[in-house]
């Protein structure tokens, strides 16, 4: 052990230059965590939003469904999507709503959906009315193993005039807005698909 001497006792050590510092760190391997959902993460019938406590839903019923893939198109089993959504009168049952305590009480306005194998996913739900100042539309939220964040989107419907107005719709470059209009394939049946990157990846939204 190095004796310390009247000139060094009490002065502090010389800390190492930026240059030494940079070269004593050793960059560590990439590594994702969690979350980690077991099979049967979704329960049976959280993807029909049309009845709460055994009371049905006032407004239309419609179905939602889509496909989700990764960048090289292969479709992710076992991922979860959630959506959140106005009731028939475009009202959140949601505090955040100033209009809420007028809510449909028998729309809960929440699902979730977990994909099959081939990375289907399907909700029965109503067809939400406008809220204020914005069109028609449905939240997306998607959680998968090794995604660090939720992702969020929105899904619009086709042939609304809002759509171009709604200020969620605004903030994506025009060329990549349809990518977040549902298309209706058959009255009342909506198709969504959700790619997480890539080429036509899907616009997701920050916190």
């Amino acid at each position: 052990m190095k004796k310390r001497t009247a000139a060094t006792r009490g002065k502090p050590a010389r800390k190492p230059g930026k240059s030494a510092a940079r070269q004593r760190l050793v960059p560590t391997g990439e590594a994702t965590i969690g979350p980690f959902f077991p099979p049967r993460y979704v329960d049976a019938g959280a993807n029909d939003l049309t009845q709460f406590d055994d009371h049905k839903a006032a407004g239309e019923v419609i179905e939602i469904s889509g496909v989700v893939r990764q960048e090289d198109g292969a479709p992710l089993d076992n991922l979860v999507v959630e959506i959140w959504q106005a009731d028939a009168k475009g009202i959140y049952r949601h505090p955040a709503d100033p209009r809420h305590r007028e809510a449909d009480s028998r729309f809960f306005g929440w699902g979730r959906a977990a994909t099959d194998r081939e990375g289907r996913y399907a909700f029965r739900t109503i067809r939400p009315g406008a809220p204020r100042g914005r069109a028609r539309h449905i939240n997306v939220m998607v959680m998968f193993s090794g995604l660090m964040r939720i992702l969020k989107t929105t899904m619009f419907f086709p042939g609304e005039g809002a759509n171009e107005a709604d200020p969620v719709c605004k903030a994506v470059p025009k060329a990549r807005r349809h990518l977040l209009v549902a298309r209706e394939e058959a009255p009342g049946r909506y198709r969504f698909d959700l790619k997480l990157r890539g080429e036509h990846e899907t616009p997701f939204f920050d916190d």
